[in-house]
C-alpha cells in the first residue's frame, strides 16, 4: 500500500506515510525496544523487550543475528571467517584480532532455546543476476523464516547467524529476551550478573546526563536533551573509504565501468579514510559531510569534547585535505563546496571545554590557513573578494542550481561572501586568543585576516549585491556575455552576511592604525576612528588601555534594516524560528527572469519541494533549520553584548513593541524550543 500509493502521488501531494495507512487505528501493532550494555570494551549485553499493543494473542517471530561484514570477498586469498553452532547452543566468532567470541542466547519466556540459522553474508548472485553464487546467500534466513524455503545451512555454519524465537504474546503483555556476546572463556551470566551490569550503566547514564542538565529545565526538555546527546554518542562508526581503491575496483571482482575513473571523487585519489567519525545519522544517513560534522562538533564538545577536536583536525588530515587546500565536501562530490564553517567550530569547541587546549587551536590554524587559501585562489574568479561556491548546502533555496548554471558564467553570492568574512574572523579571533596566550606570535596573521576581512566588507558594500531598497543582500549572476542579473531571492542566502560580526580588542586596532591599510580606510569609512562616537554607539567598550570594538560585515546604517526582514513575521520570522525562505512567496512565487523570459520561480514550500531540483526531493523552501538559526542567535548575542540595554528594536517588525537584543535572542531561543 505505502509503495503503490507513494507511486500514483505527484510531487505536489504530501508523502503517504505509515500512519496514513490505518494500520494504527485498532492497535494491532508490535513496540520492540532493544537495550545494550556493556560489562567491559568486548562484553556486550543486549535486552530486547517485545510488547504486543494489539487486543488478541498473537505470534511475533524475533531473530537477532550476528555477521562477519564480506571482507573475504575484495581481495586475492583473504581469509574468511566462520560463525558455528557449539554444544552449548551459543555460536562461536573467531574474531580476527578481538580473539575468540561467542554468542550466548537466553531461553525464550517459554523456556525454549532459540533455533540456530546459518547462511553466508554474500549477495544471492542467482537471484539478482542469474549468475552462480553461494548456496546459502545473505537472504537465505528470510527465505526460510518467512517463506519455509529449505535455504539455510544444515551444518549450522557460515558467516551470518540468527537466534530464533517464536514469541507468543498476550494482548498488552510484553516479554524479554538476553543475549550476551563475550569472549569464549569464562561463563556468560545472564541472570543476577547481567541484571547488576545492566544497573549499574544505567545508572551512570542517568548521572551523566543529570550533570548535563541545565538547573531549572523540564522533564520533557532534558528528555530531548538526553535523546538528543545519545543520538550523536550511537552515530559514530568506521569510515573506510579509500577512493583510490574504489576507482580501480576490487582485484576479485569484475572490473568498473572506465567512466568511474573520470567521475565522482576521481581528483581525490589521495582520499584514505579508515577513522572513527561521526556520521549525520548511521542507519539512514551514514557517509561523511564536513560542514554537518562541524555542527555535530559543537554539540559533541558538551559529552565527548576530545572526540569532537578529533573530528575537526581529522578533515584537515593529510589523507582527507586535498594538496591544494580544498576539504573534501561529502561523500558524493568531494570536490563541491561546503560553507567554512570549520574555524568558527573550532572556537565554540575550545570554548565549551574550558578555553585551555591552546594547542588544538594552534594545529587546526596551521591547517585552515592552507583552506582558506584555496577559497581565495579558487572561489574568487574575478579577484574581486566576491566568493562563489555553488549550493554550499542550501540545495533548493534558490531558483536555480547554483552549482551548475543554466546559463553559464559566474554567480556572486552574499552567503559565500559572507561565509567568508565570517571565516576571516573566526581565522582572526583564533590567531588573536594563541597570541594573548603567548603561544605564538600572530600580530601578523591577525592583521592577515583583518585586511581580508576589510576587502570582503568593501566588495559587498560597493559590489551591489546588497539592495539598499529592499535592505536585504542578494546574489548576483554574471552572464558570460558580461550582463549582471541580480537574483533578488529572498532568502536564508542574504541573511549569512549577518553571522560576520566580531569583536577587536585595542592592541589590533592600534597595529591597524598604524599600518594605515585597507582595515584603517574601513574604519575611516564608516566614521568608526572616532572612538567617542564609537563609546557613544555602544560600539567600543571597556577602559582605555583595553577597549574593544564590535565590527560586522552588516553595517551599522545596514542592520536595523537587515532586522526589518528578519524581525517581520510575514517574511522570515515565524512561530519556531527564522525561516530559510521568506513567507512573502506563499501564494506569491518569486520568478526569475533571464533574457525577457521567466527562467525559474521559487513558491514558498514548507514540506517536500515540488521544483525538480536535486530530484524534487529537497526541503529547504519555508522550514525552519535549526544550524543556521544557531549561528544567527550567535550573531545577534554578540552585537547585544556590545549594544546593551541601551538600543532596542521593534519586535516584531510592525508590533510596536521595542526589545533589546538580549531579549530578542531569549525569544527566538523559545520559538526554536
Amino acid at each position: 500500500d505505502l509503495i503503490g500509493e507513494n507511486g500514483r502521488r505527484s510531487r505536489y501531494e504530501f508523502e503517504y506515510e505509515l500512519i496514513d495507512t490505518g494500520v494504527f487505528d485498532d492497535d494491532r501493532y508490535w513496540i520492540v525496544e532493544v537495550d545494550y550494555a556493556k560489562a567491559d570494551p568486548l562484553d556486550l549485553l543486549m535486552t530486547v523487550r517485545v510488547t504486543n499493543a494489539g487486543p488478541d494473542t498473537d505470534t511475533l517471530h524475533v531473530l537477532p543475528t550476528v555477521w562477519f561484514r564480506n571482507t573475504w570477498d575484495w581481495d586475492l586469498a583473504a581469509p574468511k571467517p566462520e560463525l558455528a553452532a557449539a554444544a552449548d547452543g551459543s555460536i562461536t566468532i573467531p574474531h580476527p584480532f578481538l580473539g575468540d567470541l561467542r554468542l550466548v542466547p537466553g531461553d525464550g519466556p517459554d523456556g525454549a532455546a532459540p533455533e540456530l540459522l546459518f547462511c553466508d553474508n554474500e549477495t544471492n548472485l542467482t537471484r539478482l543476476y542469474g549468475a552462480p553464487g553461494p548456496a546459502h546467500p545473505k537472504d537465505a534466513i528470510n527465505d526460510h523464516v518467512v517463506n519455509g524455503a529449505d535455504a539455510v545451512n544444515p551444518d549450522r555454519r557460515g558467516t551470518k547467524a540468527a537466534c530464533w524465537y517464536r514469541l507468543a504474546v498476550a494482548p498488552g503483555a510484553t516479554v524479554e529476551l538476553r543475549l550476551r556476546l563475550r569472549p569464549s572463556t569464562g561463563a556468560a551470566d545472564l541472570g543476577a550478573a547481567f541484571n547488576a551490569v545492566v544497573q549499574q550503566r544505567q545508572r551512570e547514564a542517568d548521572e551523566f546526563y543529570r550533570e548535563l542538565t541545565p538547573a531549572g529545565t523540564s522533564d520533557d526538555a532534558a528528555l530531548v536533551m538526553r535523546q538528543a546527546f545519545a543520538g550523536m554518542l550511537w552515530s559514530k562508526q568506521l569510515y573506510d573509504y579509500d577512493v583510490h581503491r574504489w576507482l580501480a575496483g576490487d582485484p576479485t571482482q569484475p572490473p568498473p565501468s572506465p567512466a568511474r575513473r573520470e567521475g565522482r571523487n576521481a581528483r581525490w585519489t589521495h582520499f584514505r579514510a579508515f577513522d572513527i567519525m561521526s556520521m549525520p545519522d548511521k542507519w539512514e544517513y551514514p557517509w561523511f559531510a564536513a560542514w554537518d560534522l562541524a555542527f555535530h562538533c559543537v554539540a559533541l564538545a558538551h559529552v565527548d569534547p576530545a572526540f569532537a577536536k578529533y573530528q575537526l583536525i581529522l578533515v584537515c588530515r593529510e589523507w582527507f585535505q586535498h594538496p591544494n587546500g580544498a576539504l573534501p565536501a561529502y561523500e558524493w562530490d568531494f570536490s563541491d563546496v561546503n560553507p567554512p564553517v570549520q574555524a568558527w567550530a573550532a572556537l565554540e569547541v575550545f570554548a565549551i571545554d574550558g578555553a585551555r587546549d591552546f594547542d588544538f587551536l594552534s594545529r587546526i590554524l596551521d591547517k585552515l590557513l592552507v583552506n582558506f587559501t584555496w577559497w581565495v585562489n579558487l572561489q574568487d574568479e574575478w579577484g574581486n573578494n566576491l566568493f562563489e561556491g555553488g549550493f554550499l548546502g542550501l540545495d533548493n533555496i534558490g531558483p536555480i542550481d547554483r552549482s551548475h548554471l543554466p546559463v553559464g558564467g559566474t554567480l556572486e553570492q552574499s552567503d559565500a561572501t559572507g561565509w567568508m568574512a565570517s571565516y576571516a574572523l573566526a581565522m582572526g579571533s583564533i590567531a588573536a586568543i594563541l597570541q594573548r596566550a603567548g603561544r605564538r606570535p600572530a600580530a601578523d596573521v591577525i592583521m592577515k585576516f583583518l585586511e581580508h576581512f576589510a576587502a570582503i566588507s568593501d566588495a559587498m558594500y560597493e559590489s551591489g549585491v546588497w539592495d539598499d531598497t529592499d535592505g536585504l543582500y542578494y546574489d548576483r549572476l554574471v552572464t558570460p556575455s558580461g550582463q549582471v542579473v541580480p537574483v533578488k531571492v529572498r532568502s536564508m542566502v542574504g541573511i549569512i552576511p549577518l553571522l560576520a560580526a566580531v569583536v577587536v580588542d585595542e592592541a589590533a586596532l592600534a597595529r591597524a592604525e598604524r599600518v594605515g591599510k585597507q582595515f584603517t580606510r574601513l574604519l575611516r569609512a564608516e566614521g568608526l576612528s572616532d572612538r567617542d562616537r564609537l563609546t557613544e554607539a555602544g560600539l567600543l567598550q571597556g577602559r582605555p588601555g583595553d577597549q574593544r570594538l564590535l565590527l560586522g560585515v552588516v553595517r551599522v546604517n545596514q542592520l536595523v534594516r537587515v532586522f526589518e526582514k528578519l524581525f517581520d513575521e510575514s517574511e522570515f520570522l515565524s512561530p519556531h524560528g527564522i525561516r530559510s525562505l521568506s513567507a512573502i512567496y506563499r501564494g506569491h512565487p518569486f520568478e526569475f527572469w533571464i533574457a525577457g523570459e521567466v527562467a525559474s520561480s521559487v513558491d514558498y514550500e514548507p514540506a517536500e519541494s515540488t521544483t525538480a531540483l536535486f530530484g524534487g526531493n529537497s526541503n529547504w523552501r519555508g522550514p525552519i533549520w535549526f544550524p543556521v538559526n544557531y549561528l544567527v542567535i550567535g550573531a545577534l548575542t554578540r552585537f547585544a553584548r556590545r549594544l546593551g540595554d541601551a538600543h532596542t528594536f521593534e519586535f516584531p517588525h510592525g508590533s510596536g513593541q521595542q526589545l533589546t537584543l538580549s531579549e530578542i535572542v531569549a525569544d527566538l531561543a523559545g520559538r526554536l524550543v
